[in-house]
C-alpha cells in the first residue's frame, strides 16, 4: 500500500489554498508552484515549499507539463493534486506522472481519454445502460449526416462540440432552416477552442435543470455516490451559484441517478474523485439524461462536503494510497441543505466584463473550516487580480437545516463578504438569491441569462455618502492636503462640503459638520441627520452596522450590508457663515490633464466642465461648485496630484451676471 508523504498542488488560487488545508490537517507535506505573477499569492505563503514555473502565461507555467513534472521531481513529491482546470484533466499528463513514478491524484489515463470525448463517453456509459438524450454521436459525422437526423431527433436539438466544455461551440436549434448556419458557426467555434470540429447532435430537453451527482470509487471495485448538486443557475453556461441536495428530486429519483451515476463510474473503470452531470427537464424530474462526466474535483464541492461530512480531498488521498472505502452507500446521509456563491472579478452591470486591479480590503464573515459558513478563497487584501486567469476569486458556502434558511443565510453571508479595490459580482448574487423564481426552487439553466438583463448597480445609499465623507474629513483633520493650513474650517462653526461623482448617479453633495451629516443631489431626497463613524461601525441616526471604507486615490470604496459602492471624490468645499462655497476645484486623484474646455477669466454657471483629467484609462470632468469667473492653474498635459488646486471660480459681485 503508497504511503503519500509529500504532495505538489498543480494549480493556484483558491483551490490550491483548499487541498493545502486537508494535506496539512493530514500531516502530508505540501508543494506549490507558481508563475511570476503569483510569486507573493497566497497559495504560494501556505505551502511548505514552493517552485517558479514561468512567466504569467498560462501556456508558459502552469500548463506546461514538464515543468511542473521537473517540480515534483526536484522536490522529491510522490503525488500531484490537479485541483480544476489547467492540467487537471489531462491525459497526457496524467501519463507523464505515472512514466516519472508519481502518483496522480486522479482517475486513471483511460478513464480520462474516454470521458474527455463526448462521443466515447456517451457510448461508454450506453453499455451500462445509462439513460442518454436522443440523438446521434459517432465520429466523423458530416454536416449532411446531422441534418439528415434532426427529423428523426426531433426540435429544438442542440449541437454540441465533441470535445471540450464550458458552453463553447453549443447552440440550440428550433428551426430546420437555421440548422445549416448553427453547424457551421458551431465547427468553426469548436475549432477554434479545442482544435477539434467534430459535432454531434442530442433533443433540446424543454426548461432543462442541470443536476451532477458526486461519486467516489477505489482501486477494489468499490463505487458509491454522494448524492446530487443543483447547478442549474448558470451565465452563458458558466455556474454561479451551487446548491445540494436539489429541491427538484425525491428520494427514489435520488437513489435512481445516483445509481446510473455510478454505474457511469464503472463504464469507464473510475477510481478516485469525479463527478457524473445529467440534464433533467424541470416538468419531468423522473427522466433525467447523461451529459459528461468530469474527472476531477469539482468547484461546486463544498456543498457536498457540507451536507455528507465527508472530505473529498482526503478521500482522494486515501485512493491513491490504495485504501478500500471507509463508507458505503447506505453509510452517506445528507443532511440539512448547502448552497454556494462563486465570486468572481466581474462588473454584472457591464455585460459581466472581466474587472481587475488590487484588492484594497478584504473581509469575509466569520466561518470555520467546518462551520456553517465557509469560505475559500485564494486571495488576500493587496493581492493583484489581472487578466492573466479565470476571474474567480473566492467562494462563499454555507450550512443551514434547510434550503429556506440556507439562502438567507447565503445572502446574509455575501452581506458580510467586503472586498474592495476592483468590482466584483457579490451584489449580482444577492440579487439572484432575492429572485421569487430562485427562492421557491422554479430553476432553470437559462433563469440566471433571463434575469441579468434587468440587475442594475446598486445605487450608493445616505449610509455609504456619509462613510466616505467622515472617513475624509477624518484623514484631512490637520495634516493632510486641506488641513488648516489651506483654509478648510475642519471642526469649526462651517461645515465641510465634499462632492462625490458616482458611478451611476449625479452629483452628491455631502456636508460634515461635527456629527451633522447632510446628503444632497443624486437621485435621492435630500437628507440631513446625525451620523459618526468609529473604525468599522456606522451608525446613522443611532442605528449601527458594520462597515468597510477604503480609499484608493481619488475613489472611495464603501461595503456594507446594503452592498459595495464605489464613490468618486470629485472636489472638497467648505462653506462659509453665509452658506457661500469656496472657489477652489481640486483634482481627486493623481493623472493627466486632457483637456481645458475653458479660458481665464471667462465666466462659467454652476455645473460647467472647467478640466478634464485621466486616470487609469478614464476620464473625469471636473465642474464649477457654483456661478462665477474662472482662473485655471493647469494646462492640457499637465500632470497633477490628488487634492492640486486646478481651477478657482470667484463668486460674482451683486448684479454682474
Amino acid at each position: 500500500m503508497t504511503k503519500i508523504e509529500k504532495v505538489l498542488i498543480a494549480n493556484r488560487g483558491e483551490i490550491a489554498c483548499r487541498v493545502i488545508e486537508t494535506l496539512q490537517q493530514q500531516g502530508i507535506a505540501s508543494v506549490a508552484v507558481y508563475s511570476d505573477a503569483d510569486a507573493g499569492a497566497r497559495h504560494v505563503r501556505m505551502a511548505d515549499e514552493a517552485v517558479r514555473l514561468g512567466p504569467a502565461a498560462a501556456t508558459e507555467s502552469y500548463l506546461r507539463i514538464e515543468k511542473v513534472i521537473d517540480a515534483a521531481r526536484a522536490t522529491g513529491a510522490d503525488a500531484v493534486h490537479p485541483g480544476y482546470g489547467f492540467l487537471s484533466e489531462n491525459a497526457a499528463f496524467a501519463r507523464g506522472l505515472a512514466d516519472a513514478g508519481i502518483e496522480f491524484l486522479g482517475p486513471p489515463v483511460e478513464s480520462i481519454e474516454t470521458m474527455g470525448d463526448k462521443i466515447t463517453a456517451r457510448a461508454a456509459v450506453v453499455e451500462r445502460d445509462v439513460p442518454v438524450v436522443p440523438g446521434i454521436s459517432r465520429p466523423g459525422l458530416t454536416d449532411a449526416d446531422l441534418i439528415a437526423a434532426a427529423d428523426d431527433i426531433g426540435f429544438p436539438v442542440l449541437i454540441k462540440p465533441s470535445a471540450g466544455g464550458g458552453g463553447k461551440g453549443m447552440h440550440r436549434v428550433a428551426d430546420p432552416a437555421e440548422l445549416p448556419a448553427a453547424l457551421a458557426a458551431a465547427r468553426r467555434e469548436a475549432a477554434a477552442a479545442f482544435g477539434d470540429d467534430t459535432l454531434f447532435l442530442e433533443r433540446f430537453v424543454d426548461t432543462p435543470r442541470h443536476i451532477e451527482v458526486q461519486v467516489l470509487a477505489d482501486k477494489h471495485g468499490n463505487v458509491i455516490h454522494l448524492g446530487e448538486r443543483e447547478c442549474s443557475l448558470q451565465r452563458r453556461h458558466q455556474k454561479v451559484i451551487e446548491e445540494a441536495p436539489s429541491a427538484l428530486l425525491d428520494e427514489a429519483t435520488r437513489q435512481s441517478i445516483g445509481r446510473a451515476a455510478c454505474d457511469a463510474a464503472r463504464s469507464v473503470g473510475y477510481t478516485g474523485v469525479g463527478t457524473v452531470e445529467f440534464i433533467v427537464s424541470a416538468h419531468r424530474p423522473d427522466e433525467f439524461f447523461f451529459m459528461e462526466m468530469n474527472t476531477r474535483l469539482q468547484v461546486e464541492h463544498p456543498v457536498t462536503e457540507l451536507v455528507t461530512g465527508v472530505d473529498l480531498v482526503e478521500q482522494q488521498i486515501r485512493v491513491a494510497n490504495g485504501e478500500k472505502l471507509a463508507i458505503a452507500q447506505e453509510d452517506v446521509t445528507l443532511t440539512g441543505h448547502a448552497v454556494e456563491a462563486r465570486v468572481y472579478a466581474e462588473d454584472p452591470a457591464a455585460g459581466f466584463l472581466p474587472t481587475g486591479g488590487t484588492v484594497a480590503a478584504l473581509r469575509y464573515p466569520r466561518h470555520r473550516r467546518n462551520g456553517p459558513i465557509r469560505v475559500d478563497t485564494g486571495i488576500t487584501a493587496g493581492s493583484v487580480v489581472g487578466s492573466d486567469y479565470d476571474p474567480m476569486l473566492a467562494k462563499v458556502i454555507v450550512h443551514a437545516e434547510d434550503r429556506e434558511q440556507a439562502l438567507r443565510r447565503l445572502d446574509e453571508a455575501l452581506a458580510g463578504t467586503q472586498l474592495t479595490g476592483l468590482r466584483t459580482n457579490v451584489d449580482f448574487c444577492r440579487f439572484v438569491l432575492a429572485d421569487a423564481d430562485v427562492v421557491t426552487g422554479r430553476l432553470d439553466t437559462e433563469l440566471l441569462d433571463r434575469l441579468a438583463p434587468t440587475y442594475t448597480r446598486p445605487e450608493p445609499t445616505v449610509r455609504a455618502y456619509a462613510a466616505a465623507a467622515l472617513t475624509a474629513v477624518a484623514d484631512a483633520v490637520g495634516t493632510g492636503p486641506w488641513g488648516t493650513e489651506t483654509g478648510w474650517r475642519i471642526g469649526g462653526a462651517a461645515p465641510t462640503v465634499i462632492r462625490f461623482a458616482g458611478p451611476d448617479a449625479g452629483a452628491v453633495e455631502v456636508a460634515v459638520l461635527g456629527d451633522r451629516v447632510t446628503v444632497e443631489g443624486g437621485d435621492g431626497a435630500p437628507w440631513s441627520g446625525s451620523a459618526r463613524l468609529d473604525g468599522e461601525r456606522l451608525s446613522v441616526d443611532g442605528f449601527t452596522t458594520p462597515v468597510t471604507v477604503t480609499v484608493d486615490g481619488g475613489t472611495y470604496w464603501v461595503s456594507g450590508e446594503d452592498g459595495t459602492h464605489e464613490l468618486t471624490l470629485a472636489r472638497w468645499a467648505s462653506k462659509d457663515r453665509d452658506g457661500k462655497h469656496d472657489d477652489e476645484v481640486t483634482s481627486p486623484m493623481p493623472g493627466a490633464v486632457v483637456a481645458v474646455p475653458v479660458e481665464d477669466g471667462q465666466r462659467v454657471a454652476k455645473g460647467d466642465t472647467l478640466v478634464i483629467i485621466e486616470a487609469m484609462k478614464m476620464e473625469q470632468p471636473l465642474t464649477a461648485p457654483h456661478d462665477g469667473t474662472v482662473q485655471v492653474a493647469v494646462r492640457v498635459g499637465d500632470k497633477v496630484t490628488a487634492a492640486q488646486v486646478l481651477a478657482t471660480v470667484t463668486v460674482n459681485e451683486a448684479g454682474e451676471n
